[in-house]
């Protein structure tokens, strides 16, 4: 049995959350924190009183600025003592302000419901988070597409189904890593661009309280929600809501994280299928260790953990829509404690993948030489249709060519797989008499198997990523610094 805890000592005794300890970083660990929070809640409840003030509501500039001296100096121990006895987070919140704040206790919170502090707090997190990931998006782009211009042209085995299939280059490859991102962020702009506040609407979205507070004055009560939306950077409002903003908003943003994942997951995933051939590694320190039994072991841990991370996010993306699917009529609360946890937890583990992506992509190790031995392994049975069309031009019958290469490629075949020895392909081409008057070596030079492949990624580079790295200059070059 474990030992009962010490009554002092409880950090050591709490559970630390993964995410925070050792995956994202500090900006997205203190932009889902209590202070930041209950501050957004504090900044919401002065414009909404500078607002009500401007238009005439019984509000001093006192009061005002009394709110604003403590906005945020938040009593936390005061806030717990007023949650346990109300059950009512915002009421203790209020109460709380109230008291750092005795002269304006009268108007905190005039006209709002619980929502008003709640919907649109979690709104401005929610954009200042897309905000985070989309800076880590960028300089993942910027880092994978100055991977794929130095590889632009060194062919290397493509693969389909894991096997051997033409040949394509490393820049190539990564030029489809890059595109995911790309894509990625594209999802994060338009999420980002279509994101509006909530508003002032009231207990079911009609604004009654609103109305009664301005005497009926309906443009009053329009002019109260812009100048609000204003003073918290929103240019847009939701035209309708329940109680609530649609919870859509929020199923959509875990649906453009779990794209982001599924993009992660590949890459990562990617990177150890080419590790595991001894094509490219992940960074690896110089003390780092990769097993505590086998010391010779280089392990892909970051992609790994990239992978887990992703695989986790992917699983969050569901529960978002699931809680617009549930929302009774105009509100229901079964939401809360769900998107307490989901949506904190899927923008920190984003945040982490993404984090570790961009230290693997600034730090990739390519071994040349590797790559061109499992493409001597490989080209000569890729190479075998331009020998066919070479024999054929040069007087050569296309069926008895064909055949020829049919048998010599089975024979060929059988000795690599049954007796471990190189491909000898060209060998037996060269010997036969049927290509005798081919120079058949000459047709194996890799460079003419890529196809496209080099031009496809300067366009690439020029028509896509120039514009990113253009719009996005000051966001890039964010530097990452891994906990473990």
């Amino acid at each position: 049995m474990p030992r009962k805890r010490a009554a002092s000592g409880t950090a050591r005794h709490q559970y630390d959350h993964p995410l925070v300890t050792r995956n994202a970083s500090p900006e997205m660990a203190a932009m889902f924190s209590p202070q930041t929070k209950f501050s957004t809640w504090r900044h919401l409840w002065i414009a909404l009183a500078e607002a009500e003030r401007e238009l005439g509501a019984d509000i001093t500039a006192r009061q005002v600025a009394a709110m604003k001296r403590v906005a945020d100096n938040i009593d936390f121990k005061v806030a717990a003592r007023y949650e346990k006895k109300l059950r009512h987070d915002v009421m203790a919140h209020v109460h709380t302000f109230g008291d750092a704040a005795p002269a304006a206790r009268p108007i905190i919170h005039l006209g709002a419901t619980s929502a008003y502090v709640v919907d649109n707090t979690d709104l401005i997190l929610l954009r200042q988070a897309l905000e985070l990931i989309r800076a880590w998006l960028v300089n993942v782009i910027d880092a994978i597409a100055t991977f794929a211009r130095q590889h632009r042209a060194l062919p290397t085995l493509g693969m389909t189904h894991f096997q051997p299939a033409q040949l394509t280059t490393v820049g190539k490859r990564a030029t489809l890593w890059c595109y995911d991102f790309v894509r990625d962020l594209e999802e994060v702009e338009h999420r980002l661009a279509t994101l509006r506040f909530r508003g002032l609407k009231g207990a079911t979205g009609t604004q009654a309280s609103f109305l009664q507070l301005f005497d009926g004055d309906h443009r009053k009560v329009d002019r109260l929600e812009r100048l609000v939306a204003k003073r918290m950077g929103f240019a847009a409002i939701d035209p309708v809501t329940g109680q609530t903003y649609s919870r859509k908003v929020d199923g959509q943003a875990l649906d453009v994280l779990g794209g982001i994942g599924a993009s992660v997951h590949k890459f990562a995933n990617d990177i150890r299928l080419l590790s595991h051939r001894k094509e490219i590694d992940e960074p690896f320190e110089d003390t780092q260790v990769g097993s505590s039994v086998m010391p010779y072991k280089r392990n892909p841990m970051r992609c790994e953990r990239a992978t887990g991370l992703a695989r986790f996010v992917l699983t969050l993306a569901g529960s978002g829509q699931q809680n617009a699917a549930e929302q009774w009529l105009e509100r229901t609360l079964d939401d809360s404690s769900n998107k307490r946890i989901t949506v904190p937890e899927a923008f920190l583990a984003a945040d982490g993948m993404l984090r570790l992506v961009l230290d693997v992509s600034r730090g990739l190790v390519v071994y040349p030489k590797v790559i061109a031995l499992g493409v001597e392994a490989e080209l000569p049975f890729m190479a075998t249709e331009r020998i066919l069309m070479a024999g054929v031009a040069a007087g050569g019958d296309r069926q008895t060519l064909h055949e020829c290469i049919r048998r010599h490629s089975h024979a060929a075949g059988r000795q690599v797989k049954f007796e471990g020895k190189p491909n000898d392909l060209i060998d037996r081409l060269a010997a036969d008499p049927a290509f005798a008057d081919l120079s058949v070596r000459r047709l194996l030079d890799s460079r003419q198997y890529v196809g496209r492949a080099p031009q496809q990624v300067d366009a690439f580079l020029r028509d896509v990523v120039a514009p990113i790295r253009r719009r996005y200059r000051k966001a890039l070059g964010r530097s990452v610094t891994l906990s473990v």
